[in-house]
């Protein structure tokens, strides 16, 4: 047995890891493993090749050898995640994963929606994925993303299908305590509900930094859910996406203007579209999302 047959390719996944992080430590949490768990895989892998991939001084540096094999490694990526689109492509289960609190705009009529798409197409099963924590495509945690906002990953594909407008809201409970602002570009004198730095880039964030001078900032946020909760509760003005104000009962909006908008788009790598089923859920989810494109642009009845 030569040393090339005692060659474990999963141990190339550690690699890869490795030389895109940097460190093993980098390297652990893109794989959610343990440290040590990488530096053996790695030298399982060094010992089969038989050479030095990778210097380990103040952090990690790859020798030659460990920089010719990247691309390769990439391919070997690309090759499984292939067969995984085609295994994919004989059925099973399409996995969508979307934003918390998403399913909830189409909960009156989704169940007899999925039937329809059984009825037309038995073969092809959905799930729905839903969680505060974006899945990894790349990973292949889900083969469909429903996200909202700009998507950076070069190596996967955005699909714009809308975009999600946002308004102004709040509480009877709040309203009254303080009359709603006549402008919603004069916030002075409110308690508004802010956003944690991070999220600087969403259009609330954006609508308060540029009209909130004089408002008293009355919490931080980092989740949707948790500012509604805020302003049901009452505590201040909350800049929100329409679909989810509109649709909360205990809230009121201030405005028929829209404040700012996103978009929303269908995202997805590249070699799943080689599978028909998920073609057919793509299909599928997004003429869903076209279907109830107003109520996410936010516009009201009659106009």
């Amino acid at each position: 047995m030569t040393k090339l047959d005692r060659l474990d390719w999963n141990d190339l996944r550690y690699f890869l890891a490795v030389a895109r992080a940097g460190t093993l430590a980098g390297a652990a949490r893109l794989l959610k493993v343990k440290h040590s768990t990488v530096g053996r895989r790695l030298t399982a892998l060094e010992r089969a090749i038989g050479a030095a991939l990778v210097i380990r001084e103040n952090g990690i540096q790859l020798t030659p050898l460990g920089e010719s094999l990247v691309s390769r490694a990439e391919e070997v990526e690309r090759s499984v995640r292939d067969l995984q689109a085609r295994a994919v492509s004989q059925g099973g289960c399409i996995r969508v994963a979307v934003p918390t609190g998403f399913l909830d705009l189409f909960t009156p009529h989704l169940a007899e929606l999925l039937a329809e798409m059984r009825r037309k197409h038995p073969q092809t099963s959905l799930e729905f994925l839903s969680a505060i924590r974006p899945v990894d495509l790349s990973k292949g945690e889900a083969e469909l993303a429903v996200r909202v906002g700009p998507v950076t990953d070069e190596t996967l594909v955005a699909r714009k299908i809308e975009e999600v407008g946002w308004s102004l809201y709040a509480s009877p409970d709040y309203l009254a305590r303080r009359p709603a602002p006549t402008d919603p570009r004069d916030l002075s004198g409110h308690e508004v509900l802010g956003f944690n730095p991070e999220f600087s880039g969403l259009p609330g964030a954006k609508w308060i930094a540029e009209h909130g001078a004089g408002a008293n900032i009355a919490l931080l946020h980092r989740g949707i859910e948790d500012l509604i909760a805020a302003a049901v509760a009452g505590l201040g003005l909350a800049v929100l996406p329409c679909l989810a104000g509109d649709r909360e009962p205990k809230l009121q909006r201030l405005t028929g203007e829209i404040l700012g908008r996103q978009t929303l788009s269908i995202v997805y790598r590249r070699e799943v579209m080689l599978s028909k089923p998920v073609q057919t859920v793509m299909r599928f989810v997004t003429d869903i999302l076209r279907t109830y494109a107003p109520v996410m642009r936010g516009e009201l009845a009659g106009d």
